[in-house]
């Protein structure tokens, strides 16, 4: 346990000490107060049906920002490790290769949990400065970074078996990038298929994540979207585990 919290505590500090990290926490920190402004504006227009965290959390921002910060976040974990040789200490630390892809998920989830943290105080001094909620329930705010959790543990398990697959971090960036793409427009390609029978395997607003965001923020809890992702992110993390005993045999 000691030994999997030295990775862990390895790959935490890594963001922080370089200009990755760093570039990440400004442009989702850029991202999520223009998608905050661009929020208030829109509903100060007229009486609107939605609340500012429906706004918040359904807007176009949001989902640039989950699309090209995951890809960036994970492209290093092991692309970095085979590219610059430091794959064999890692190899022959006292680890297993479990420990080795729990922790590098779980650092690169830990940081992508505290990118956002920021974004919880728009919500906090909204009330004292507008004088009224931005949500009518607690539900909207567990619904709304529940379900951004959730999403972001199914995109960095993607993004890490993307960084399993290759040592160079660009070409592990640009295929989960392309992935989460085709998985976050899914619907829409659904649609333009010759027979749209297949829409009956996917219900309305379960796995899609537009949908799902947009049912998630208004308080309204799917358990089998739950299900879906956390079923999705194990998937992927097994595929990462896979991969990496793989190239560790084939070496």
């Amino acid at each position: 346990m000691i030994t999997i919290w030295h990775l862990f505590k390895r790959e935490m500090t890594s963001y922080f000490y370089t200009s990755l990290g760093v570039s990440l926490l400004m442009l989702v920190s850029l991202l999520t107060g223009f998608n905050f402004y661009t929020s208030v504006s829109l509903l100060n227009h007229g009486p609107s049906g939605i609340s500012i965290v429906e706004a918040f959390f359904n807007n176009f921002f949001l989902s640039v920002a989950l699309l090209l910060l995951t890809p960036l976040l994970t492209m290093r974990l092991l692309a970095q490790e085979y590219r610059t040789g430091t794959i064999e200490a890692l190899l022959t630390a006292p680890l297993s290769d479990f420990q080795i892809i729990l922790a590098k998920f779980l650092g690169a989830f830990l940081f992508f949990m505290l990118l956002w943290v920021p974004s919880l105080f728009y919500f906090i001094f909204f009330w004292p400065s507008a004088h009224q909620v931005a949500a009518a329930g607690y539900g909207a705010y567990f619904g709304a970074y529940g379900m951004l959790l959730l999403e972001g543990a199914f995109y960095i398990a993607v993004g890490l078996m993307a960084s399993t697959m290759t040592s160079h971090e660009l070409i592990a960036a640009t295929f989960s990038f392309c992935f989460l793409l085709f998985f976050f427009f899914g619907r829409r390609f659904i649609h333009w298929l010759p027979s749209r029978s297949s829409l009956s395997l996917f219900p309305e607003g379960l796995f899609f994540p537009v949908e799902t965001m947009k049912n998630f923020s208004r308080g309204l809890i799917d358990t089998r979207s739950i299900v879906f992702y956390l079923t999705m992110t194990f998937l992927f993390l097994f595929l990462s585990l896979s991969i990496f005993q793989l190239r560790k045999w084939r070496q």
